[in-house]
């Protein structure tokens, strides 16, 4: 990956002949400024609640099916409802949303990938879970000043009706509600490319594909496993003994099916651990990605927090920008677990199809991109101090190894018939 990145300054090079000003960021549409819904029946809808009967019916359930409701149930999770969850009004923010550098550089380093491979066109971007969508503006942005609109369609996989008409609003001229299609919205930047919606990823049309993943994969449901003494369980949610109103993390008393599956599959990973968090929704999306690859060509970036394997219990929950109680009113805080990049690496082997690079910290991969260039060259048509305080607050947020810059990691993801052709690259340039 460090060969690539030196190769995007190319591409960097070109940036900075084209955009000298500083992109101000825009604020998340409120829910007034965007078209009516008509309104659901949900006033009387309580997830807690929701649990406590299915809990005290049928057993604990695991964490990945609480994960899963808590954010996509369409009543009460939290990414469906209309709450702003992103910058500082919200409950987090994203590295987008701090400074264009951020997207301006993966464009790069997209841009240079894609020539790799010899521009193929007709081509798609495809984003999975793009948030308020400013990650792809400043990407579109770049493309389109070096000339690679051309051909391009954008895709983006967003479950939350919501979240997609603020994408919209930021992205589009133009857009509509769709029936009856593999997408539920399109629409068409004010550049004329078009940009459509969908709720999964395998709606996506087949096609040569750049594939970006920016904090998608910390929120896909996980299964958690601990040890006891000598013997692995599962955790599970149940209702609290105690207090019939709350709830609490169990452990099985059998081996349950999920860890079966795990102890038969992956015993690599429970050698000298005693706790283990897995995707297998990760795994599924990593399948697709290899399968699109296979058909017809192209290349994904992750970019989200994690480890190689070295962590253990990361699951929990934030609330205005504070730690929450992961199982305390559940739909009302955004629930997380660190993405482990060794497992997300063993996803990509078992496809025999994907070849990866990294993961490389966030600050290393952004400073060999050229982030410290185009501040310097954003500083310099800065039109006033704080927005130069601003600008520089930005770039050490995202690149100090005390704050983003070694804490998130970015992952690469290529067809496996290409990795002969970057090792010996890589050899070559020493």
């Amino acid at each position: 990956m460090i060969m690539n990145l030196r190769a995007s300054r190319v591409i960097f090079n070109q940036i900075r002949c084209y955009c000298y000003k500083p992109v101000r960021r825009v604020s998340l549409p409120p829910a007034s400024k965007l078209a009516p819904k008509a309104a659901a029946s949900v006033d009387n809808f309580s997830l807690q609640n929701e649990f406590k009967s299915r809990i005290l019916a049928t057993g604990p359930i695991p964490v990945a099916a609480y994960m899963k409701q808590v954010l996509t149930n369409p009543a009460g999770g939290y990414y469906m409802n209309e709450a702003d969850v992103f910058g500082s009004k919200g409950d987090f923010v994203t590295s987008p949303e701090i400074g264009q550098i951020f997207g301006e550089l993966v464009a790069a380093w997209c841009l240079n990938e894609w020539t790799k491979f010899g521009r193929p066109a007709p081509y798609q971007l495809i984003e999975l879970g793009p948030g308020k969508g400013t990650m792809m503006r400043d990407v579109l942005r770049v493309f389109r000043r070096l000339g690679a609109s051309d051909g391009l369609s954008v895709h983006l996989v967003e479950m939350s009706e919501h979240l997609s008409e603020v994408q919209a609003e930021l992205l589009c001229r133009s857009s509509e509600e769709c029936a009856d299609k593999a997408y539920y919205r399109a629409g068409v930047t004010r550049a004329g490319t078009k940009v459509f919606w969908y709720r999964h990823l395998e709606d996506v049309p087949a096609g040569f594909s750049i594939v970006l993943a920016h904090e998608f994969f910390d929120a896909l449901p996980i299964h958690k496993f601990q040890k006891q003494g000598n013997v692995w369980k599962e955790v599970l949610v149940d209702v609290d003994s105690d207090n019939k109103d709350k709830l609490r993390f169990v452990l099985s008393k059998a081996e349950t099916p999920m860890l079966k599956l795990v102890l038969n599959n992956y015993p690599e990973l429970v050698k000298d651990r005693d706790h283990i968090e897995i995707s297998l929704d990760s795994e599924s999306i990593i399948r697709q990605i290899a399968q699109r690859f296979n058909a017809t060509g192209g290349f994904a970036l992750v970019v989200d927090y994690g480890h190689t394997g070295e962590k253990g219990d990361t699951f929990r929950a934030f609330k205005n920008h504070k730690l929450h109680d992961p199982l305390e009113e559940p739909g009302s805080a955004d629930l997380t677990a660190d993405v482990d990049f060794s497992l997300l690496n063993r996803f990509c082997e078992n496809t025999g199809q994907i070849f990866t690079m990294g993961p490389i910290d966030q600050g290393s991969f952004l400073e060999m991109a050229g982030a410290k260039d185009r501040l310097e060259v954003l500083l310099a048509n800065a039109k006033s101090e704080e927005e130069r305080h601003r600008l520089s607050d930005g770039y050490n947020m995202l690149t100090a190894r005390d704050q983003m810059g070694s804490r998130f990691k970015f992952f690469a993801l290529f067809p496996k018939e290409l990795e002969s052709f970057f090792k010996s690259r890589s050899q070559a340039e020493g």
